[in-house]
């Protein structure tokens, strides 16, 4: 693939609105990694630590869209022509799945009249279908203009927190990983969607159970992770758009082979042969 990255990789938000909760687990707490000798030891903090939030959304930008600055994909939109209408926002909310549905009608409740308010009877009538029916150039634009709002952009914030990155931090949480492992659930979430088919995020969650135990099963946590990516890229690769497994192979498991638990920067990886670094 080299095609662009959310382009044309965004492909599994189908199920998100549909799909079955996921089943959280009470917070388990976990330690930080060994720190290399002479470096000075940073305490373990979790995804949801607001820096290590925003590294989160760097890693799933440098894939989505070829950029660290994921602040700069609130004005996002795109038919990326993979049968889910449009494509839009900070996560890739689709007009075809639901969850673009659920963004306008928050935005709506928080700003009532908003410019984008008048396409929610649209939006209904093609959800569930790649239809651009009573949107077109003109939603686009529209969409561009509400991007500046910070009314939208906090809307999006908060659809992105409630679907997608807190289901998928509790937990992993839950589960005993500390921040690695917290993103590799939430990138998982983000591209499959959070439901309980073997092609989902649970899908996943659940084959990589079979074959190590999670940290608060006692397991090992390299171990366990190690087994979640690899059933995570037995899902990829069912897709055309998703057999590129870099964003596997060339970011998260170099993290995980250099022990980097925490997610602590600095941090280097690539994604489809194109090269990263987030130094602080």
């Amino acid at each position: 693939m080299r095609p662009q990255p959310r382009r044309a990789l965004r492909i599994a938000l189908a199920a998100a609105l549909v799909a079955a909760p996921l089943t959280v687990a009470a917070t388990s707490a976990a330690q930080a990694a060994p720190s290399p000798a002479g470096a000075v030891r940073l305490q373990a903090v979790g995804l949801d630590d607001p820096h290590k939030k925003d590294i989160a959304m760097q890693l799933v930008s440098s894939a989505e869209n070829s950029s660290l600055d994921w602040k700069a994909q609130y004005k996002y939109i795109e038919d990326i022509k993979d049968g889910r209408g449009y494509t839009a926002g900070i996560i890739g909310f689709c007009s075809g799945t639901g969850d673009m549905l659920e963004l306008i009608q928050h935005y709506t409740d928080l700003k009532p009249g908003n410019i984008l308010a008048k396409y929610l009877p649209a939006l209904k009538k093609v959800n569930g279908t790649e239809s651009h029916a009573g949107l077109g150039s003109a939603f686009e634009k529209d969409w561009a203009t509400a991007a500046a709002d910070t009314v939208f952009q906090q809307a999006q914030n908060d659809e992105r927190d409630r679907v997608y990155f807190n289901p998928a931090v509790n937990q992993a949480k839950g589960d005993g990983l500390r921040a690695l492992g917290q993103f590799a659930y939430y990138d998982a979430i983000v591209m499959h969607g959070p439901g309980t088919s073997s092609d989902s995020f649970g899908g996943i969650r659940a084959a990589a159970m079979k074959k190590a135990k999670t940290p608060a099963q006692g397991g090992d946590e390299a171990t366990y992770l190690k087994a979640f990516l690899d059933a995570r890229k037995v899902v990829m690769k069912k897709e055309q758009a998703h057999s590129d497994t870099s964003r596997v192979d060339t970011e998260q498991l170099v993290f995980l082979n250099a022990k980097n638990f925490d997610l602590n920067p600095p941090l280097k990886w690539k994604v489809y042969g194109d090269s990263y670094a987030i130094n602080s």
